[in-house]
């Protein structure tokens, strides 16, 4: 009997201690399966580099964004591969230079025919992930969303700006006839008094909370602020009022003749100045939302603009938004203030905070980079993964890119056709049909005021080929 008793303790313990095992193992299979970050990638319409106090705007204060810089990496080489909104969320969304047959998609582009295996959100969705998309698209109709990948939309579609930021946001306030597309979903959902920004970022916050809690979520909001029209609330219109006519602004003029038209110095319109730091009170109820949700660890926070703010008229004087100053130019120019943008990444414990002053990266390598870290694979495009600067294993100081800009707008913006390279420090600027060429160091002159392409005509050379022989590809 000793011996039998011996017998099935040992065998209890053999089973117990495998059993155990086999728990282990299948926790720790559970818990691999969770290991994806949630993405939320929030892009600001308009909104130029020097629009954060972080970057140095004396006037508008953005504190939730200011304390997100310091949580981030931060590109301080950072573009927008192109100065206006449909070209650049073209660019941004394929992964692409937004060069087809030699011309560039415009208003009225429908995103359709992206191949499987070149679509970004699609590849996203196939690594298990929740896909929603709030916001401007400008790329086609609510069904292109879905077409492109998006199980969820909201509030997006044709329309490239609201009627108007004011409930009923389609309707038009104020003078001559609307023109523009409605925003579909927003006014069954609002009521009298409410602002846009506020009714959009209350249902991002809806949806990250009610989201599949058994599987990541990537999702995409886009503001359609800070873009015209010019709407804000009126105590933050008086508030900004007041800080404007107290401000110093010395000797800077309040325009400078730029190309057809005029460049805007002066960050002083009060109800632009309200629409950012409205902006950046709904960044800061998101990062809450995460914080309160505990998932803030798990969530990696992409923050970034389509193109430099509205500074620049041309021949039809028009009202202007902001300055891009000490950068050159705005919205609709190849000049840094046209193209440079913010870019910020948070992954906490997972990327190391800091700024990075020497790689240059475009929007066209933000989905690259979300494809990387969520299904580690890469699609065949013009854009790359920056995960390597985000995990400090490179440096992309000598990267060449190219931009091409043949929507030219002399009346409205006052620019006109042109084509540029950068490659490390230099940028030269192409305006073809006038034969004109200006080449710029960057690093040493980033407001682009000291021409070198006659001091230094080798390099100019050398630069105007390898960008003709990119724009000959296309």
């Amino acid at each position: 009997m000793k011996n039998y008793s011996r017998y099935y303790f040992l065998l209890f313990v053999l089973m117990f201690t495998f059993g155990c095992k086999s728990k282990v193992a299948n926790t720790t299979k559970k818990s691999a399966s969770t290991e994806k970050p949630n993405i939320l990638i929030i892009h600001v319409d308009d909104l130029g580099y020097h629009d954060l106090s972080v970057n140095g705007s004396k006037i508008y204060q953005t504190p939730n964004i200011d304390a997100l810089s310091k949580q981030s990496v931060v590109f301080d080489n950072a573009y927008a591969n192109y100065p206006r909104c449909v070209p650049s969320r073209f660019a941004m969304m394929t992964g692409n230079y937004p060069v087809q047959n030699g011309d560039v998609p415009d208003d009225g582009f429908e995103m359709n025919n992206v191949k499987d295996n070149k679509n970004f959100v699609k590849n996203i969705k196939a690594a298990g992930y929740q896909t929603a998309y709030f916001g401007k698209w400008h790329l086609g109709s609510e069904e292109s969303l879905k077409d492109f990948g998006y199980d969820f939309s909201f509030a997006a579609g044709h329309a490239g700006s609201p009627i108007s930021f004011l409930y009923p946001f389609n309707e038009k306030k104020g003078k001559g006839a609307n023109k523009k597309s409605p925003i579909p979903d927003v006014d069954a959902v609002s009521k009298a008094g409410d602002y846009l920004m506020d009714v959009m970022t209350d249902n991002v916050a809806k949806y990250i909370t009610n989201a599949d809690k058994s599987k990541p979520f990537m999702a995409m909001f886009s503001f359609y602020a800070v873009h015209q029209p010019l709407e804000a609330k009126e105590k933050d219109i008086k508030r900004n009022k007041e800080e404007i006519k107290n401000f110093d602004y010395g000797n800077l003029p309040e325009y400078i003749n730029e190309g057809t038209g005029r460049t805007k110095m002066r960050q002083d319109n009060p109800t632009y100045a309200a629409m950012v730091e409205t902006m950046d009170e709904n960044v800061g109820k998101l990062l809450q939302i995460l914080k309160d949700l505990k998932i803030d660890d798990n969530t990696i926070v992409i923050l970034s603009s389509d193109h430099g703010g509205l500074s620049n008229d041309g021949t039809n004087k028009r009202h202007l938004a902001t300055s891009n100053y000490p950068l050159r130019a705005g919205k609709g120019w190849l000049y840094d203030g046209g193209i440079k943008v913010p870019l910020m990444v948070k992954w906490n414990g997972k990327f190391q905070p800091k700024t990075d002053k020497k790689s240059i990266v475009m929007l066209m390598d933000v989905f690259p980079t979300v494809l990387d870290i969520a299904a580690n694979k890469n699609l065949e495009t013009n854009g790359k993964s920056f995960l390597p600067l985000l995990q400090n294993k490179e440096t992309w100081d000598d990267r060449m890119v190219f931009w091409h800009s043949s929507k030219a707008r002399p009346v409205n913006t006052g620019d006109t056709k042109s084509s540029a390279i950068r490659k490390g420090d230099y940028k030269l600027i192409n305006w073809y049909e006038e034969g004109r060429t200006e080449l710029y160091n960057i690093a040493l002159d980033p407001s682009e005021t000291q021409d070198l392409s006659e001091k230094m005509p080798e390099t100019t050379t050398r630069l105007l080929t390898k960008l003709n022989d990119w724009k000959s590809k296309f």
